[in-house]
């Protein structure tokens, strides 16, 4: 747990060191506590490759949730499973971890074409894509595969990115809203069998889980250092050290897609 006596300076140091790389959110355990959503997509997803031939996980991060839903799916789990990556320093990390299950994974842009044959995969899953490429994913599954994903949603813990930032556009706040995706993927070939979405409380409790976490989650403020963001920072630190943890919400949906087998 985080020594909520220690000064701002030692904070925002130790937020400012903690390594980014990977979606082990560990260390914020006694800094900052998110609700989970009720599907528990990890486990749901073991589920989905203990029936599956060929798998693909987009945007793999560092490969720790398609490696526990690998682990939970075994001894079933498909013959052939690869992995994306766009961000190389995530890409090494899943490297190292897939790479001893039998996980080929590929580094390549998030935004470039998926390195695959068509009709390569049954299952294409992913957590957390920055921008689903809803053609590609079309493009590589198999007639009557299946996209199961997690997705972030609108104004996702947007409380803290207007603390730094202030009010945000209708145009921001509104990216990632799960009726837009539906219908995106509905035009790119893709049946929506259920859509789930849940907006789920979130804790920041020092100033130190906040710098990390911002380090960590870039988009959420573009350019953030510490340095470009003291002034809030302090001002944050007070409030949280005055009032108590810093209370903002973030929200996902549960994709579950199904290309037509015709």
């Amino acid at each position: 747990m985080g020594d909520r006596q220690a000064s701002f300076e030692e904070l925002t140091a130790e937020g400012a060191a903690v390594p980014t790389e990977g979606w082990d959110f560990s260390w914020f355990e006694g800094r900052a506590t998110e609700e989970r959503p009720s599907w528990r997509y990890a486990e749901s997803l073991a589920g989905r490759l203990a029936r599956a031939g060929a798998a693909l996980d987009v945007q793999t991060g560092g490969g720790e949730v398609l490696d526990f839903a690998l682990g939970r799916a075994a001894p079933a789990a498909p013959a052939r499973v690869a992995a994306t990556e766009g961000w190389p320093p995530n890409a090494a990390k899943a490297t190292g971890l897939l790479g001893p299950r039998g996980v080929t994974v590929v580094a390549v842009p998030e935004d470039a074409p998926l390195p695959f044959p068509d009709a390569a995969f049954d299952l294409v899953s992913s957590r957390h894509p920055v921008r689903p490429q809803w053609a590609e994913i079309v493009r590589v599954l198999r007639p009557g595969g299946t996209y199961f994903a997690q997705h972030v949603g609108p104004n996702s813990v947007f409380e803290l990115v207007e603390f730094f930032l202030g009010p945000q556009p209708e145009a921001v706040r509104g990216a990632r809203d799960p009726g837009r995706e539906r219908a995106a993927a509905a035009a790119a070939g893709l049946e929506v069998v259920e859509l789930r979405a849940e907006r789920l409380r979130v804790e920041f409790h020092d100033i130190a889980a906040v710098v990390h976490f911002l380090r960590k989650v870039v988009w959420m403020v573009p350019g953030f250092t510490v340095a470009a963001y003291e002034p809030r920072l302090r001002a944050l630190h007070e409030r949280i050290r005055a009032d108590g943890p810093f209370v903002a919400h973030s929200t996902r949906h549960l994709f579950d897609a199904r290309k037509s087998d015709r």
